[in-house]
Order: C-alpha cells, then structure tokens, then sequence
C-alpha cells in the first residue's frame, strides 16, 4: 500500500461530502480529475471504497476506516508542515550558541531575556567552554556560531568582532599595588603570578603581554578555572593578569583590580560561524538580537567595549 498524502486528501474530501461534485469544487480541481485520483487510492489499496450509483455515494466498510486513517495522516501531516513552517520562519527550533564562561555568565543573560522575550517558543542552548572546544562545536556543527576569541583564522570559519575587554591587574586587597590609579605589566610580573591553564585563551593572551615588556617569569601557580585563581589572589597568594569580563566571575571583597598599562592591552571577542553555511532562521534572529544590543542600551561592565 502507497497510499499519498494527496490521494488521501481527495478521498477525505468526497467521503465527508458524500459528492464528487461537491468535493472537486471544494479542492477546485476537475470532477474527472477527482475520480481519476480516487481510483488510484482505491487500486493501491486493493479495496472498494466508495459504493456509487447514478445519484448517491456511500462508504464500504473498507471506506470508512480509510476515512478514519486518512484523517489521522492528514492531521498529523498539517501538524508537521505548521511545525516546519514556524522553525524556517524561526519561530521553533534550538538556537545553540558556543562561547567562553565569561561571555555566557555576564553578557548572553541579558541578550537571551531580550531574544525570548522577542520568540519564547525557541529554545537557547548554551555550551561554554576554552577557546578551542568553543570553535570545534561550529567547526563539527553542534553550535550555530560562537563568540570567543580566535587565535588562528581558517577557511572553514567566518567570524567579525563584537566585543573587546581590557587586561586588568587583580590584586588581593591589601596589596601595595593596588594604591595606585594603574598598574603596569613589568610591575605585575615582579609579583608571584598566578595564572589560568595554558590551554586557556585569557593565558596565551596574557603571556603575549608579559613577552612584551621581556618578562618571562612562571607563574607561582596554575589553576583550572578564573574562580580558582580569584581564591588564590584572595588569599594573598598572589597576583593576576586578566580580561575584564572575568571579573565577575572571580569577585570577592578581599580582591581589587587595577588597569594593566604600557601596554593597554584588550581581548577581541568575535562572533564566529562556518563559513558558507547560513544560520537557521532562528539563529539569525538571535544574531539580530546581538546586534540591536551593541546599537542600543545593554550596559557593558566596566573595561567592556564594543568591537
């Protein structure tokens, strides 16, 4: 059995109306054209369905389950195509966003208020993470796009900056440093540092800087993750060098920060995609949002600009 969609349709039609003149005006298709196709269902089906004289059609038993099972195809067809309508107009549907922890924890909570309140049928998926797991979920097609920094460009990825933030000096709070207006990098690198994995972007940055001004002292210690050296600088262990979109994620009050100077040095943060690849209806409509919000009143923290 091969039944279609649209030779159940056809035969839906003329059973409810019992007319196959009725019927073809309803579809606005011939009469012949109609009977042509209700023929067909009936041939594919191996079965009578309609019983017909000259002046009145009635349904075979066989018929009358058809009808039965054609309006439960054709309800769940129209459910399906409604359903696919609204997520290529992007009104259903994932967005998945790839970014770094402190781009999700600090600046998408207020971008994806606006986007939900904008299309609450649409869900945000948020997978934070390093540089390079953040890049390889655009690059494998498990997130739409990204924002994160980018180290090395490649074909496969398109991307364009959306946000910058400056290198601040954390300081534990009673630090002799953090009496002054600013800090600069040669004065942070004769402190015991205290630094992110080299597997972090924030690390990688920060190096840069100190080889800038010829310190390559190692770090006193490593931690895993910003919250982790927000503990050690509290506990007067000592100092770091980080972005200030991080901030907030390491606060505490026994902690203070101070801009890094000579030189003034700032992390890119790009909106990152595959290149030749659109977005879904549903991720251009968040990237919309993005871009209303750098145009608009979203309030940066301080040491955040828009790229």
């Amino acid at each position: 059995m091969d039944a279609t969609v649209r030779q159940l349709a056809a035969y839906a039609a003329v059973a409810r109306a019992e007319s196959f003149t009725a019927a073809a005006a309803q579809l606005h298709v011939s009469q012949s054209t109609l009977s042509r196709t209700v023929a067909e269902l009936e041939r594919s089906l191996g079965a009578q369905l309609l019983e017909r004289d000259t002046r009145n059609i009635a349904l075979t038993p066989t018929g009358a389950e058809t009808l039965r099972v054609a309006d439960d195809v054709l309800n769940a067809h129209r459910a399906g195509m409604q359903e696919l309508e609204r997520f290529v107009l992007g009104e259903s549907g994932t967005v998945a966003v790839s970014t770094l922890p402190s781009i999700a924890a600090v600046l998408l909570p207020e971008v994806i208020t606006r986007f939900r309140n904008e299309h609450p049928q649409v869900a945000v998926r948020i997978m934070d993470g390093l540089e390079r797991a953040v890049l390889q979920r655009v690059s494998s097609g498990d997130a739409d796009f990204a924002i994160t920094t980018i180290n090395e460009s490649t074909s496969r990825l398109e991307h364009e900056p959306w946000v910058r933030d400056r290198f601040v000096a954390v300081l534990p709070q009673e630090h002799p440093l953090a009496a002054q207006e600013e800090v600069t990098w040669r004065e942070l690198a004769a402190e015991p540092l205290l630094a992110v994995g080299r597997d972090s972007s924030v690390r990688r940055l920060a190096d840069a800087a100190f080889a800038q001004v010829d310190a390559h002292t190692p770090p006193a210690a490593e931690a895993g993750s910003i919250a982790t050296v927000g503990g050690l600088v509290s506990a007067g262990l000592g100092v770091a060098a980080m972005p200030a979109l991080v901030l907030p994620l390491m606060a505490t009050e026994s902690v203070v920060h101070r801009p890094l100077v000579e030189p003034v040095v700032d992390r890119r943060l790009d909106f990152v995609q595959r290149a030749h690849r659109p977005l879904t209806a549903a991720g251009q409509h968040f990237r919309d949002v993005l871009e209303r919000c750098r145009c608009s009143d979203l309030t940066l923290p301080a040491g955040v600009f828009w790229a």
